[in-house]
């Protein structure tokens, strides 16, 4: 049965990359917003963005973050990072910029999202917790087959990383 996952990604730039990644069989995402459906979301204000996550995030058991050229740019994407693991669910980081867009082009490896979220107190990030992956391939095809071959064993792996911390 699929692991339920939570999709957190930089809407404007990946929604295309994150509806391939959606669409691999060992996931069970929530539904992806539409674009008018966001923009609904967002124009009621931060409040309303927390508990769409919240709601969005209920039985989930891991955040798969696909990371673009600005994905950490993104303040809900961090949001949603930190959520995640403060609600003990598995972070894993996908570098999804190698799959192609609505327009056919790839884009450059940004920075990784997990190193912008920090544990309180200390000078540790996430990034020193959890799971960023680069998946191999040399293009858009073979980076979905090593996503869709790898997925699954990345999630559990995120999972027993989260719980062992």
């Amino acid at each position: 049965m699929p692991r339920p996952v939570f999709f957190s990604f930089h809407f404007a730039n990946d929604f295309w990359r994150t509806q391939q990644v959606r669409n691999i069989n060992a996931l069970e995402g929530q539904a992806l917003c539409s674009a008018n459906d966001w923009e609904e979301v967002k124009r009621k204000g931060d409040a309303s963005i927390e508990k769409w996550v919240q709601d969005q995030m209920s039985g989930k058991s891991c955040v798969v973050v696909l990371v673009g050229a600005d994905t950490a740019s993104r303040p809900w994407v961090l949001y949603e990072i930190s959520k995640g693991w403060n609600d003990k669910k598995g972070v894993l980081g996908i570098r999804a910029n190698g799959l192609k867009d609505v327009n056919g082009q790839t884009s450059t490896a940004g920075i990784n999202p997990l190193s912008k979220v920090s544990f309180s107190g200390t000078t540790r990030t996430l990034a020193d917790v959890a799971l960023l992956k680069t998946p191999s391939g040399a293009d858009s095809k073979a980076v979905y087959a090593s996503i869709a071959d790898n997925i699954e064993g990345w999630i559990e792996e995120a999972i027993r990383i989260r719980n062992s911390n």
